[in-house]
């Protein structure tokens, strides 16, 4: 028996390989599908399940593409109702794999078609679960998300989910394996570990929604306590997924390589937002003017899903040289399948051509720490509420990155101001959506709060974000 966990930090997700005397089970598999069949022809295996936990929301899964090419048979729980050929399991329904059995548990509450596999091994101990977004490594799913169509709220959402925790997982030994869907970093939970493997058994010890005295209205409270909303994304990948989508290597042959000229008259013609995908410093010394920066190396999917709320918004990309398939594929991930092409040569040949560039006013935390003292200015925090509320400059206006498309006028339009984030990442991303829609006074403090703690400025006292 081989277990093999893909995990996708950028989507903090985790997809499964599972084989067995030459049959192979992928669970949750990316939308990039070919991978997963390269893998199975190496080990000279054939892929005989693909296996859901449930129409995700946060990335578009391969199930699709992978069952055309494999001509393998697509598994959901009960109450799954696709658009598509696949088997709906019953709850209990044993899927027999090798020398080794994967059994569908049906665990609505996340969604009401969530369910998790238990594998048991060759001789039918159980091994492990694959928990979808039933179950986290330190939380639970949010239960928020189905509402809809499940026509229930989330707190009817959060009671299923307390009786199929206290159904159909807690009661497996403490040594059996959890392998969940996402990790720390995904919008799918609150509080998930950074850890992507546990057991029962720490989970009981650890996770506060497997307290053994728990209450329902104990559960109920603390799993829709502090949710954020979701991000604007979410339903329409629910939707391909439960729909069908294209083949991403379709996407990928439908962009163009385009040279500057051609780049702004098609920017021009589509209305398309320019995506510049490079490093930090890159975009702040240089990029082409309206340009939106959402770095690759930084949590590229889901800002791009919170921040870009047209999932069919017309996309032209600037990144960099043998990057471009990488991007189209990453924004593919989560349902942006209208990119257009990408700046051929990257924004070197932009600049080579003589076109108009812009940059980012930035400073460093001493620079900003001085200036403050002699010459203050507005300063806007855009990091999450929690990380706020747990410390901040004492003159900080907290303005999150996940709802600046709605509060763009809390910035001032003729004078200058600061803006940070926790490390740089994040407020470049502000500073590029606020340039974009008009305003070029703010400067940008390198670093972000990690510096600032560490220049003379006043900042609150530190509050555990546990605690809050």
């Amino acid at each position: 028996m081989k277990i093999e966990q893909i995990y996708t930090g950028c989507l903090a997700q985790g997809a499964y390989y599972i084989e067995s005397e030459g049959e192979v089970a992928i669970i949750d598999p990316l939308r990039e599908v070919q991978p997963y069949l390269d893998k199975a022809t190496a080990n000279g295996a054939k892929i005989k399940y693909i296996f859901e936990t449930h129409f995700h929301a946060d990335f578009v899964s391969g199930h699709v593409t992978l069952s055309e090419l494999s001509g393998a048979p697509i598994v959901f729980g009960p109450n799954a109702n696709p658009n598509f050929s696949a088997i709906i399991a019953t709850d209990g329904q044993v899927f027999k794999l090798g020398k080794i059995t994967i059994t569908a548990l049906h665990t609505p509450g996340h969604t009401m078609e969530s369910t998790t596999y238990l594998l048991k091994d060759e001789s039918g101990k159980d091994y492990a679960i694959f928990s979808g977004d039933t179950l986290f490594l330190g939380d639970v799913g949010r239960p928020d998300l189905a509402q809809k169509a499940a026509s229930m709220t989330q707190e009817q959402l959060a009671a299923t989910l307390f009786h199929s925790l206290r159904t159909k997982i807690m009661p497996l030994a403490d040594d059996v394996i959890v392998y969940p869907a996402h990790g720390a970093g995904s919008a799918c939970g609150k509080n998930l570990s950074k850890e992507t493997v546990g057991t029962i058994g720490n989970q009981k010890e650890t996770n506060y929604a497997l307290r053994a005295d728990m209450t329902e209205e104990e559960f109920v409270k603390e799993v829709t306590d502090g949710l954020l909303p979701p991000p604007a994304y979410f339903p329409a990948n629910v939707k391909l997924n439960k729909e069908g989508y294209q083949n991403v290597a379709t996407i990928i042959s439908e962009n163009k390589a385009l040279s500057p000229k051609e780049f702004q008259e098609l920017a021009e013609e589509s209305g398309a937002l320019l995506l510049d995908v490079r490093s930090i410093n890159e975009f702040v010394n240089g990029h082409v003017p309206g340009s939106i920066f959402i770095g690759l190396d930084g949590q590229f999917a889901p800002w791009v899903g919170a921040l870009i709320t047209d999932i069919q918004q017309p996309i032209l990309i600037i990144a960099p040289q043998g990057r471009e398939e990488e991007t189209i594929i990453r924004l593919a991930r989560v349902g942006y399948d209208n990119t257009l092409g990408y700046l051929n040569g990257g924004f070197e040949t932009w600049k080579k051509e003589g076109m108009e560039v812009d940059t980012v006013q930035q400073v460093s935390a001493e620079t900003f720490a001085e200036n403050m003292k002699n010459s203050p200015l507005a300063v806007f925090d855009v990091r999450k509420p929690g990380e706020y509320q747990a410390s901040h400059l004492e003159e900080a206006i907290h303005t999150p990155l996940d709802f600046l498309n709605d509060s763009i006028d809390k910035f001032p339009s003729e004078e200058p101001y600061y803006i940070h984030c926790a490390g740089g990442y994040r407020s470049l991303i502000a500073a590029s959506i606020l340039k974009a829609r008009g305003h070029h006074n703010m400067i940008d403090v390198a670093g972000g709060f990690g510096a600032i703690k560490k220049t003379e400025l006043k900042t609150t006292d530190f509050v555990c974000p546990s605690t809050l």
